[in-house]
Order: C-alpha cells, then structure tokens, then sequence
C-alpha cells in the first residue's frame, strides 16, 4: 500500500489535530449537571473511595483507562527519535485500543532515557489507570523497567514489544507444528533478530514446549554462541555451542524460522537447508525477511507466516494487546504474567480451528476459511477474538490469583459482545472483501477533486480499478492542484468515446416509446452520467458512483431510466447504515420512495434485510409507526399493519414485525416484556420507516446531533450496481460508498455466475 507523505500529514493535521480526544461519559447540560459532576456531588464518590480504595474503579474511569508510556528511545523502525516525535503512534496505539477493545487511553511521552525515571513516573501514575502498555523502549532497558514495575505496582504491565509478538506466533506455531505433524519438544528454531520482541518470543516458545537448548538468535554479528563477550545478560540465556556462526549455518536443518530483523535478508537458497516442511515466520514490516513467493520458490513445502495484511497468516500484535488487558482490567488484574499470556496464545490457536462464520469469510472475500496452512491464526477483524481472548485472558487472571474479583464466564462474553456489537466493523470488513476482487468503478464527476483524492486512495489500497470521466486536461488539473497522481486511475472522455452511437442507439431502444428520440438520445450519451450508466449496462464496468455534486433526483433519474429495477422488483429503494459507538442500525427507504404503501413498504423490508443478511448480520427488521401493535387505528398505521402481514405470509422464517414504536423497536426490555409475542428474537437492527420523510429526518439528526456515522445512502433493488452519493460528500464519504459498490459488484457478479 503506497500513502503519500503529504497525504500522512494532513491525516493527522486536518481539522483537531491528533487523533484521539476526551469525551464525557456523563450528562453535563445544567447547573444540577455541574453540582453532580463536580462540587458538591463529587465529594460522595470521594468519601467512598477514601473507605475503600476498591470503589475507585466504581465511580471513576479508571477501570477501562490505560497509560501508552514511551520515551521513544526505539519508535518503530525509526529508531531513538526521542518521546515527542514518537507521540503519533502513542496516539494511533489509543486509536487500536478503542477501536478493537473499547478500552480509553492516556498517551504518555516521558523524557528522559534514565530507566529508574521511567520506572518511577509509571509508579506514579498508579492511582489514575487501570493498567500501562510500555511502548517503543529500546533494549535491554524495556526488560529492566518490564520486570521492576511487574514486581512492584499493583496494575497490570505489559511491554507489547516483546510479548504481543510473542503471543500471535505463539499460537502461529502451535497450529503450524499440528499441520506439519512435529512436536515442539523436538523442533529446532531459528531467530533472525535478538531485540526485545525475539528474546520475549523465544522465552515464551520455551513455555509453550521448544527446549532452551533448540533455539538459536542470531543478532546482526551472526549467531549469539557462548564464545561471544559481547551480548547483554537476556541474550546470554540462549547463547550456543557448537560451529555455526551464520544465519545461513543456523537454518540448516532448522524446523522453524522467525524473522524479526530487517526485509531481505533470508535467501531462498538458505531456506532450501531446512529440514522437511519447514514452517518460515518472516515478519519485518513492511518487507519481509523474504517473501512469500520466494520462499514458496525455494520450499513449495513451506508453511508460511508475514506481518503482511496482503498475505496469508497475518502476523499482527492487534490480535494480542486489546484483548488481553480488555481481560486484564475486567477481573481488576493486579499484573498480567506468564498464565495470562500463554491462555491468550492457546485461545487463539484455539479459535482458528473453529469452524469460521460467513460473515468473517465475506468480510474478507473469500470462499472459504478452514485451518490449515493458509490459515493458523485468525483474521484481524475477527469479531471472535475479542470474546475468546478476554474471556481467557481474565479467567486465567482469576485462576493464578492475580484477580481482584471472579468473573462469570459466560456473562462475561454477552457483556463483551454487547460493549462492542458485531456490526461496528461493517465497514472494515467491507473494505477487506472488496480488495480481495478489485472491480471497476465508474465516477462521472472525474474532475471532482474529492473524486480524485477518493479515486487514489482506492486505486491505493487495492480496492477498486477506478475510472474518471470528464475532461482528461481538466482532470489532470485538478490532480495536480490537488497533489495527486493519477497512476493506475483510467482517464476517459465520453465526448471522444468510440461508442457513442452504439450507447445512443442502446438508450434510444430503450426510451423511444418514453418521449425519446435518437438526436436526443445522442445528445444525452456524451453527459458523463448517461455515458457511465451504459458503460455499465454494456459490461464495460462494474459500478457507477455518482452525485458528490448533484441533487439526488438528478443523479437517480437516469439510473432508473438506462439501468432500472432488478428482475423481479417493481421499487428499488435506499438504505443509510447509522453508527453508533456500540450498535450499528440500518434505516429504510431513506431516499426514493416518498410515501409508499403496504406492497412498497413490503418490498423495501424484504430487500434491506437481504441487504444486512448479505453482510453475515441476522437481520431483525421492525416497520415503525407512532403506536404499537393496532393501540391507535389510523390509515398510516394500517398501511404498516398490511405491510407486517405481507412480510409474514411471504418471508415466514424472517424476523420481522410491526407496527411499533421506535423505542419498542430497540429498547430489549420494552420488545420482551410488554410485547412477548413479537416475532424479533431482540432489539431491531434492521428499521423501516412509513414514509421517507420520517426516515430521512431521522438519520439527519441522528447523524448531526447524535454522534452516529451515517454510511450511504445504499441503493437496493437495482439490476447493476448504482450506487448515488449525498451531495456534498467528503472524501471519506466517497471511498466508502465506493467500497460498498465494489461488494454489490462481487455479489451481483456471483448472482449472475449462479
């Protein structure tokens, strides 16, 4: 993946600058608000944690907040450039920790290089957090501060350095040595790299089983043998004897390889000395020790690991940090040890044997996910590994009596699902499916600069082949205004198409008994939207996206005109995904259909649940009303009551039901307790409004005063993909609309292939 250095920068730049805020929690609108949140209210929560310390994580955040502390002395792979200009990744580590565990954080930057300063400014910060992830500390000084801090405060540590790695391949080389058949006391493994990550990671392949005396680092002077004077005391304990000097000499006959060096330096020819079924764990960022196809070259018998996201077996320290101390801080943990790193190893090992859900396999576009050699730990973005990770994270805590209270197991995994909901990471996961088979995506409004910028990051990331139509001259303007290289992005002018008489007399055949002519039929193929949408109908692309700088109807009219309905619908409607911090709902028709009736209302339903059940959501659709379940006779509420009963008599297996309210709809404990006998087996996720104004004020405001992301609007219902933007759009706005016109492409592809 290519990112422009201006493109990082604005990144972080643009509008607040960094990439993490503190947000209150609580209601703070008025003067009783104030008296609540500070004098006199807070002095109650104060009184209590003064009698009992414990209450601290009760009244205050300090249960779900954890301190990121560096000094910067080891930032990436940029080495020691000092705790200031190391800040961004703090902050992008909060970002991870957020995102994927729900977890706050305070990013620390301390300067000083003094180990006993940082050890003493983490001793401190005891009363704020819950637990502190050490960060970019270079060795061996990150072992010494680890293990004092371990021993002496009372909240977790965790040096993600050296034991995230540790962790993930871990559990890489469990499910490798069960597909190649060895047992790990027998294996012998080779460390390219003998920094802190690969001494933490040898430390815990000799918990897991591999014999001290079968492991060999080697360092950038070769092999770390008993002969040398010059390694510190934690290399020393895998110091060995014998004639190998090299790299090259320590793989021969090797079982195992774990590279956590630099890209490039392993050969195929040194991979050819290893023994049968070599397993090759090449992990350097961006670029891998060597590569898969090299390896693959050298040892078609090689089951292969990378930190890649574009290859199998991604190696990734987010499968580890938030999960663990997500654990950690639920079950209060006073120190995260060797118990809770080794069940964090074996739960994923143990969740890439499960049978993977449709939802993870669409999420990445594949077919099918099985263990095996391409598949030893899980996806990222598997919504499992939260709920298998914590939970055995903090019942392995409760176990070795570091807890400061015992969990219910079971309970435990419901309130984790519920903090994060499964929905949250639709749009990741779309992104993933979509790069897997890259389609290509028309945008008429080519000289747009939103249109470009979107356009680069999708030609960037793998995720579309995009075209621009307009101008060639005024698009390459605009790019150049914009910073932006048009590499890899079609550039095509409908003025100077060699297929405009064949669109004209397409869309001709089409319109002609619809007022049409064929001069005017030719007069309308040079506008770069008809000119798209007969691109698409001619099979000259995939998708069209449209309407950054036009109204709706604009941009709709002429996709029903050349591209219409699909086979079967007389509606296509539209739906807007709405994200909430901890759910993600889907409105409908938020766009099309202005007051439509009981069959309308029936047939937009029938096809956002096909929509969501498409994304691997079980959809729970309600059809909303102002009353519940026939509590007020009136013809709007009539209309939903037929609608209800066509849904029922035609789709008997879905969850759908209505008329009700909209807090029915989503408040549990209303839907179970007043309303038993609702066909929702839950909240709704799935709602459908009786008339596109209630739906399309909804989402307004939902979108600009309640604090939810808005993702569309999403047609359904048509037979092409024709996916029409809000105007207005940024370039976010874009890139995912674009992203979800990918996947409707890959879907209708399947259809048709079926």
């Amino acid at each position: 993946m290519s990112i422009a250095r201006q493109e990082a920068l604005d990144y972080h730049s643009q509008g607040r600058p960094g990439k993490i805020q503190v947000s209150p929690t609580k209601p703070f609108k008025n003067q009783r608000d104030l008296s609540l949140a500070y004098t006199p209210g807070v002095a109650e929560p104060c009184r209590e944690i003064a009698a009992r310390p414990g209450e601290a994580y009760t009244y205050t955040a300090k249960g779900n907040l954890v301190a990121v502390v560096t000094n910067g002395t080891a930032v990436l792979g940029l080495g020691n450039i000092g705790p200031l200009a190391g800040k961004p990744v703090m902050e992008g580590k909060g970002i991870l920790f957020k995102a994927f565990a729900d977890i706050d954080v305070f990013d620390l930057e301390v300067a000083s290089e003094d180990p006993e300063d940082m050890i003493r400014f983490c001793r401190l910060l005891e009363p704020t957090v819950g637990g502190i992830n050490l960060e970019d500390i270079r060795s061996p000084d990150c072992f010494y501060i680890e293990k004092t801090l371990r021993e002496t405060l009372s909240i977790p540590v965790f040096h993600d350095d050296q034991h995230g790695t540790a962790i993930i391949t871990g559990a890489a080389l469990l499910n490798a040595l069960e597909v190649v058949k060895k047992e790990i006391g027998s294996v012998k493994v080779v460390f390219a790299g003998a920094g802190a990550a690969a001494i933490a990671t040898a430390e815990h392949y000799v918990r897991l089983g591999v014999p001290r005396e079968h492991i060999t680092l080697c360092d950038q002077k070769g092999v770390v043998h008993v002969d040398r004077s010059d390694v510190d005391e934690y290399r020393r304990r895998f110091a060995v004897r014998g004639k190998a000097r090299t790299l090259a000499d320590a793989l021969k006959d090797a079982d195992v390889f774990v590279g956590l060096s630099v890209g490039g330096i392993v050969t195929g020819e040194m991979l050819q000395g290893m023994a049968h079924r070599p397993i090759v764990f090449a992990l350097a960022n961006p670029n891998p020790e060597i590569t898969p196809e090299e390896a693959r070259q050298a040892r078609n018998d090689a089951i292969i690991a990378t930190g890649r996201s574009d290859y199998p077996n991604q190696v990734n320290n987010v499968l580890g940090f938030p999960f663990i101390f997500r654990g950690a801080l639920d079950v209060r943990a006073k120190k995260i040890n060797e118990e809770m790193e080794m069940a964090a190893t074996r739960a994923l090992a143990a969740l890439a044997k499960e049978e993977v859900p449709d939802s993870v396999m669409r999420a990445y576009g594949l077919e099918r996910l099985r263990f095996g050699a391409d598949y030893l730990i899980p996806k990222p973005f598997d919504p499992r590994v939260l709920l298998w990770v914590a939970p055995a994270v903090a019942w392995a805590a409760v176990g070795s009596g570091v807890a400061g209270r015992v969990i219910d197991v079971d309970e435990y995994r419901a309130e984790l699902d519920a903090r994060l909901g499964r929905a949250r990471e639709v749009m990741r996961g779309l992104s993933s499916r979509a790069q897997t088979a890259a389609q290509r995506i028309v945008f008429p409004e080519g000289d747009d600069p939103r249109i470009i910028k979107a356009a680069r990051i999708l030609a960037d990331d793998g995720v579309a082949e995009p075209t621009l139509l307009g101008d060639p001259d005024a698009i390459r303007r605009e790019a150049d205004d914009a910073g932006v290289t048009l590499e890899d992005i079609t550039l095509a002018n409908p003025r100077g198409s060699v297929h405009l008489e064949t669109f004209a007399q397409e869309l001709w055949e089409r319109r002609r008994r619809k007022g049409i002519t064929l001069r005017e039929a030719r007069n309308r193929v040079v506008d770069p939207l008809y000119h798209a949408l007969l691109m698409l109908h001619a099979g000259q692309a995939d998708a069209v996206v449209v309407g950054v700088d036009m109204y709706y109807p604009d941009a709709m009219r002429p996709a029903l005109e050349v591209i219409g309905a699909e086979p079967g619908r007389r509606h296509v409607s539209g739906i807007y995904m709405v994200v909430l911090p901890q759910q993600t709902f889907f409105f409908a028709d938020c766009t099309v259909n202005i007051d439509p009736d009981a069959e309308t209302l029936a047939e937009i339903a029938s096809a956002a649940a096909q929509f969501v059940g498409r994304l691997g959501i079980e959809p729970r659709v309600a059809l909303l009303s102002f009353s519940n379940f026939g509590s007020v006779r009136h013809p709007t509420t009539e209309k939903v009551q037929r609608a209800v009963a066509l849904l029922h008599e035609r789709e008997p297996t879905l969850q759908a039901d209505g008329e009700m309210q909209a807090d029915t709809a989503v408040v549990e404990r209303i839907l179970t307790k007043t309303y038993p006998f609702s066909k929702l087996r839950g909240p709704a996720n799935v709602l459908i409004f009786p008339s596109l104004d209630a739906a399309n004020i909804s989402y307004q405001l939902l979108s600009r005063v309640g604090g939810a992301d808005a993702i569309g609007p999403i047609l359904v219902g048509m037979a092409q993909p024709v996916h029409v933007l809000q105007r207005g759009s940024d370039v976010n706005d874009i890139v995912n609309m674009a992203v979800i016109a990918v996947v409707d492409a890959q879907e209708h592809g399947r259809r048709l292939r079926a």
